[in-house]
């Protein structure tokens, strides 16, 4: 069945029901041919069908990584959504310069597709940290941070981006989940150590009969897309921001085509400060061509191509159903 909403102009966002939490229903053959067929990186693909604007039927992105059955996650792309042009698609961000009523209208149907309640923050390229409970699902948070976790069951964690890099993490026993908006400032200055920090002390701190071992490994990450290798083009200050906590970042940076250039591997920087903190279980963005913001337009937005423009999300929640299924004992 679908779910709809309105946007500015009348248009109807539709969206198939994506909150089954299965991905080997009668249809996932389909599914992965269909997402094979879009050349969207190899991780599964989700459709949904949104018939509104310039759209056809196109995938959601799934996160392929071995995440335990009640961590839920998916990326948008630009497909469908009710915003006109320059932000023509699922636009997110409503700090763009976009029709307010059609951002809510695309907001309100991912949140239905969910299942879950998506809770979008004030994210300033910085490196705070916030905890989301139930009762933040559905606001319009006035929460200034760039990552977000919880405990809380159907409570999205909702990173926008559009060349900055969404991380994603969980926890292969434990209810936990955050996202990070990993910008390059961000990225420097710590905001995905930050993140672990909060859940490894959450972790401690509310499942304490765990043995200490269990709590600080155990965890994974999934890497969005993000401007690419080939796209990320910085100077001199940003390079040796990385260097001075991190000296095994030079081999992120090549030199550019003049002098103090340099192209800079996104996701390769956030790959090597994931493995610093142990987490050697990194999926998704491998820094390969499909995975570049700059390179697909047809599928994601990008700042750098083009501004003004929208944002998509990478979103992870944790859900009720799947959790007590998992844990009849405790319910």
């Amino acid at each position: 069945m679908g779910i709809t909403g309105t946007g500015s102009a009348g248009n109807t966002v539709d969206t198939e029901d994506m909150a089954k939490p299965s991905h080997k229903d009668a249809n996932d053959g389909n599914l992965t041919r269909r997402t094979e067929e879009s050349g969207l990186p190899r991780d599964k693909g989700f459709c949904i069908t949104v018939p509104c604007m310039n759209s056809d039927s196109s995938p959601f992105l799934l996160p392929d990584w071995p995440a335990p059955p009640w961590v839920r996650a998916l990326c948008t792309t630009r497909a469908g959504g009710c915003s006109h042009p320059p932000y023509e698609g699922l636009n997110l961000g409503l700090h763009v310069g976009d029709e307010p009523a059609d951002v809510r209208a695309n907001r309100r149907a991912l949140a239905r597709a969910m299942g879950a309640e998506p809770v979008f923050v004030e994210q300033v390229h910085g490196t705070g940290v916030q905890e989301l409970h139930a009762a933040d699902a559905g606001a319009e948070c006035a929460y200034r941070v760039d990552a977000t976790y919880t405990s809380a069951m159907g409570v999205g964690c909702a990173m926008m981006v559009a060349d900055c890099l969404p991380v994603l993490l969980a926890h292969r026993s434990l209810p936990l989940v955050g996202a990070a908006h990993a910008g390059w400032r961000g990225l420097a200055g710590g905001v995905v150590e930050h993140l672990l920090d909060a859940m490894r002390s959450q972790a401690h701190t509310h499942w304490p009969e765990c043995a200490t071992d269990a709590l600080d490994s155990g965890w994974m990450a999934w890497l969005g897309p993000c401007i690419g290798p080939e796209s990320f083009e910085v100077g001199d200050e940003v390079r040796q921001a990385f260097l001075e906590t991190s000296p095994g970042a030079v081999e992120h940076f090549r030199p550019g085509a003049v002098e103090g250039k340099w192209w800079g591997d996104l996701a390769g920087l956030a790959r090597q400060r994931l493995r610093r903190q142990g987490i050697d279980a990194v999926h998704g963005n491998d820094s390969s061509e499909c995975w570049s913001t700059t390179a697909h337009p047809e599928r994601w937005y990008s700042y750098r191509r083009q501004n003004p423009t929208g944002r998509f999300a990478a979103l992870v929640w944790l859900d009720a159903q799947a959790w007590d299924a998992a844990h009849p004992q405790a319910v």
